[in-house]
């Protein structure tokens, strides 16, 4: 599976950026254990030794997927936080803008 286009280079500069590249790897992965699976059907022999297989991979891809899942909203929490405190700067600083050229500042 290919990376987004819309996501940057560097995963570390974007923590949301980074959750979805671990999880475009699960994916990856999850594709791989459906090739070996289609392998497996044309060898019945090893057909139990894939189910195993897939069955530990779907074990790891579900666990990658959770805890992707909560670092996205441990990430948008944060965000939000920060979107929070940046309206309320954005506020203040309209606010000391906005006053007269000679008025004192309000007391805060």
């Amino acid at each position: 599976m290919s990376s987004p286009a819309s996501l940057p280079d560097d995963p570390a500069a974007d923590p949301a950026a980074d959750a979805f590249h671990r999880l475009d790897a699960a994916l990856g992965a999850l594709e791989a254990a459906v090739a070996r699976r289609l392998e497996a059907d044309a060898d019945p022999d090893d057909v139990e030794a894939e189910r195993a297989i897939m069955a530990e991979d779907r074990a790891r891809l579900a666990a990658a997927l959770d805890a992707a899942s909560a670092r996205l909203a441990e990430v948008e929490a944060a965000t939000d936080a920060v979107g929070r405190r940046l309206e309320r700067a954005i506020d203040a600083v309209e606010g000391v803008l906005a006053q007269p050229a000679g008025d004192p500042a309000p007391a805060a």
